[in-house]
């Protein structure tokens, strides 16, 4: 390792905080003693959250607020708007009006980096968001991904930490790869992403050439109130492209922009991008089989078990009038489903549901939603007639002279067609706890996708790609923490790495003692 490395105070600052520290106990912010900091309050172990927890609740407003105005995350991004064709019959699956065939819908796709600040670059090794908005008869659907079909942690409370590790450190604020890859080293529930943000789709050659998945497992309805859980994957038709990690280099320092530019430039051009919209279908006793968890958002569904099933397409032809207006005060969330299309047990959904529409409120206001890209009445089929009233930038109707409390005697608001529009009813029992997903393989995916999804090319390209972040680690406990967790996925993986880096081969039976978990 180079000496300026080494003696560069930045570099270490969080290992010197550690040698002149201990530990103290973790509390919530009113003082509270913790018991528990990494998994939420389910009822079960696959269970759904509850409200009532509120060191999670706490925890993840604060997160919520901790940039203004700027995107906490996905602050960096571009957007364009078009329009999604039902292609194929789904009617046997989903009771949604959007998936009806034929039927044309309007929408926009907002897409991103996810851990750096707004005027970061565009081509850094970095996971994409992947956010569609459909204007659709009955209300916004927001179908708001990456384009991983997987993510570094499988509990909600963990998130705000997860992304902390990855922006900047607080005292230097600086990138730090300490941070980074302790993360990963205490939380071996990452590997599978890891190895997917490392790999060659690390970084994508622009928007247009990328995969978008909803990641989340989601639960699909039919108007005869049977369901089946799915996940959704919009596939690029201009097929995938990805950067080197040097010519992303040399972009990142001459053409930062280079993702958003070369998104506009095509639209202007009229070769306008596409995606063909996916799912994996599978029943709810086909679940119960499975050898993991189907609503643990580190894993996948084998497309060899559950094969993709073409609902659509999406075409992007519109650029947007005004980039602010239309892009930057956009706001999703996962919560904005039509009948038809529900949530799942998935507790980082859960938590996501809760999260994106508090951020809004704080980000944009009470009233994002009557903002022209948030609204949607922007169809002109839909009429929006709730007991919401007044708040910051009220600039609509109000809901004019209509009464304002609920249930009344005045022709206000009310309920029509339960059986068409109620929630699937769904059965939830078990005890109410801090339920630790400690049991759940962390190995075998990501093993299937070293192994088998990659070529010889591709695993070279991720040992490259992961030993050279890994050097830029000034914690050598930390490098070899990491390299031991590899080792449980591919002893080979594990020694190249630790070539590399000029260290010996871990052993499987070192990451038992290294890392903080029974794996």
């Amino acid at each position: 390792m180079a000496n300026a490395q080494q003696t560069c105070p930045s570099d270490s600052q969080i290992l010197d905080y550690k040698n002149s520290h201990k530990s103290e106990q973790l509390t919530t912010g009113y003082g509270r003693p913790l018991g528990e900091r990494s998994n939420v309050v389910t009822v079960g172990p696959r269970g759904p959250l509850l409200l009532s927890d509120f060191p999670y609740i706490e925890d993840v407003q604060r997160f919520d607020r901790e940039r203004v105005p700027e995107r906490v995350v996905h602050a960096k991004g571009a957007g364009a708007f078009g329009v999604f064709e039902a292609t194929d019959d789904a009617s046997d699956i989903c009771k949604a009006k959007v998936l009806e065939k034929g039927t044309k819908t309007r929408v926009l796709i907002r897409f991103s980096t996810v851990a750096g600040e707004s005027g970061s670059a565009d081509t850094v090794r970095d996971p994409r968001g992947f956010a569609v908005k459909f204007y659709t008869d009955e209300g916004i659907w927001d179908l708001v991904g990456n384009n991983t079909p997987i993510f570094f942690v499988r509990d909600p409370f963990l998130f705000q930490m997860f992304i902390h590790s990855q922006k900047r450190n607080p005292q230097t604020h600086l990138k730090d790869a300490n941070m980074v890859w302790d993360f990963f080293a205490n939380h071996p529930m990452a590997t599978h992403q890891f190895l997917f943000l490392y790999s060659d789709r690390g970084i994508p050659d622009g928007f247009r050439h990328m995969h978008g998945y909803g990641s989340h497992t989601f639960k699909m309805v039919n108007d005869r109130n049977e369901f089946v859980w799915v996940k959704f994957h919009l596939r690029s038709d201009q097929g995938i492209k990805n950067l080197n990690p040097a010519k992303a280099t040399t972009l990142a320092g001459e053409q930062p922009d280079y993702a958003l530019s070369d998104l506009y430039n095509a639209i202007a051009r009229k070769e306008y991008p596409s995606w063909t919209l996916y799912v994996q279908v599978v029943t709810h006793e086909q679940a119960k089989t499975l050898p993991y968890n189907p609503f643990d958002l580190t894993k996948v569904f084998s497309q060899n078990d559950f094969p993709l099933r073409r609902l659509g397409k999406v075409t992007l032809t519109e650029n947007p009038e005004n980039y602010f207006a239309q892009i930057e005060q956009a706001a999703f969330s996962p919560a904005h489903m039509p009948p038809g299309i529900e949530a799942s047990p998935d507790k980082m959904l859960q938590g996501r549901l809760f999260s994106y529409a508090d951020t809004h409120l704080h980000r944009v206001g009470t009233n994002h939603h009557l903002i022209p890209v948030n609204n949607p009445e922007t169809n002109k089929n839909v009429k929006v007639c709730t007991y919401q009233r007044d708040g910051a930038m009220q600039t609509g109707r109000n809901q004019g002279s209509a009464p304002n409390y609920y249930k009344n005697s005045y022709n206000g608001p009310d309920v029509t067609n339960r059986d068409k529009h109620i929630e699937h009813a769904t059965f939830e029992s078990g005890m109410a706890a801090r339920h630790e997903a400690s049991e759940d393989d962390n190995y075998s995916q990501p093993r299937v996708f070293y192994r088998q999804v990659l070529d010889d090319r591709g695993r070279a390209n991720i040992i490259n790609n992961i030993a050279d972040h890994l050097q830029q680690c000034t914690d050598r406990d930390i490098v070899r923490r990491s390299i031991a967790i590899f080792a449980n996925v591919d002893d080979e993986l594990a020694r190249r790495l630790a070539e590399k880096l000029n260290l010996d081969v871990p052993t499987k039976a070192s990451t038992a003692s290294n890392i903080r978990s029974k794996y």
